[in-house]
């Protein structure tokens, strides 16, 4: 029944996400030393007459902030003197006690764990496993019941005192009884077995977390996580409708291109005697309100430095337009940021002299198409030819 009360009470505290989990993580190793004395009488020896010394290693894991589970070795050496103590043996060592334990940290069990180890704490230990009794010659099973009054200490809490009051049941005769069964005495039968007090410390090794213990986890609630998720739908939303312009883009450039083709293979006639400039085919489209030049468009621009380096003789005027749309004075800026960006890709990129380009931002006009997509462009006129 205490076993499942605990149990429990384990479940309820790690309600709270912890870290440091993993296989190789809440090792811990520590010794003990304290005495033991009997607590049963046989004819005149027993019942807490002579005190065993006593040494023990233990090594343990932490599973969850309230269970855990610990091999435990203790020696019981040997009491010459004491001819009334059923401890009294001819051997260094009287016993050996090889046991598992469950551990259970009532403190986080019944208040929850906090992030990091209270600086005391009482843990419950129980278990059992196999005594050996050297003088004679026998071994059984045993069982241990006990508690740690500890004491976390150190920086991080990696090192742990504790003082631990427990009881020993046990086989082999005289020196404990198998808990399953009693002794028979000159007074009856009586449970047989030995109360012990003593005193250890344990080294909690270091986590995968950076730390000798438990930390909190770091959650997000509910609503942050739909928040996050409600941003990325819109930025999907938003990437989505960015494809479809650049695809729309992409189709309006290959409509041009194609026109661009059908100007190039029209036959020009040279009956035009009062020409005062020469309008160079390719035309270099912007997007509403830019007047930076889109990739696709420099294979205009490319067209028009072959023509002049083909033509070293000859000048060209760069005009730049904007659709009829909008503000008339933000237009005829963004007509002349046009035009002197699309002077300057010849100059910088395509290394035409400066001297034989110049720029005229001609504002906003409805005259070139009847799509507005049209009208946003800048034109190529020679100069040099009338």
């Amino acid at each position: 029944m205490l076993a499942v009360s605990m149990m429990t009470a384990s479940v309820s505290a790690q309600n709270t996400a912890v870290t440091a989990n993993k296989a190789g993580d809440n090792w811990y190793i520590g010794i003990n030393a304290g005495v033991a004395t009997p607590t049963m009488k046989i004819g005149d020896k027993g019942r807490f007459k002579g005190f065993s010394p006593e040494f023990g290693v233990r090594l343990g894991k932490n599973l969850t902030t309230v269970f855990g589970l610990a091999l435990d070795i203790n020696n019981y050496f040997g009491n010459k003197t004491d001819s009334k103590s059923l401890f009294g043996s001819k051997t260094f060592f009287n016993r050996t006690d090889f046991d598992i334990l469950s551990t259970w940290n009532l403190s986080n069990a019944f208040a929850g764990y906090k992030g990091e180890p209270r600086e005391f704490e009482v843990i419950f230990l129980a278990g059992g496993g196999y005594s050996r009794a050297w003088a004679e010659k026998k071994g059984g099973i045993n069982a241990k019941v006990a508690f740690d009054l500890a004491l976390n200490l150190g920086d991080a809490k990696q090192w742990q005192v504790y003082l631990e009051p427990g009881l020993v049941f046990g086989e082999p005769y005289p020196v404990y009884a198998n808990p399953f069964r009693k002794v028979a005495t000159t007074q009856g039968k009586k449970w047989n077995g030995a109360a012990s007090l003593k005193i250890g410390f344990n080294y909690k090794f270091g986590n995968s977390n950076g730390s000798h213990n438990y930390k909190i986890a770091e959650l997000r609630d509910q609503s942050e996580i739909d928040a996050l998720n409600a941003k990325i739908n819109e930025l999907r939303s938003d990437v989505d409708a960015k494809n479809g312009k650049i695809a729309a883009d992409a189709q309006t450039i290959a409509d041009l291109k194609k026109k661009l083709a059908d100007c190039e293979a029209r036959p020009t006639t040279a009956a035009v005697v009062e020409k005062k400039e020469t309008i160079l085919q390719p035309m270099v489209i912007f997007r509403q309100g830019k007047s930076t030049i889109d990739a696709a468009q420099y294979a205009s621009v490319e067209m028009v430095a072959k023509y002049m380096k083909n033509h070293p003789e000859s000048k060209v005027l760069v005009k730049g337009y904007a659709s009829p749309e909008g503000n008339a004075e933000l237009n005829q800026k963004l007509s002349e940021a046009r035009a002197t960006s699309v002077a300057n890709a010849l100059i910088k990129r395509y290394k035409i002299s400066k001297d034989r380009i110049t720029t005229q931002g001609l504002g906003a006009t409805s005259e070139i198409s009847e799509e507005n997509d049209f009208n946003r462009v800048a034109m190529f006129v020679d100069t040099t030819k009338k």
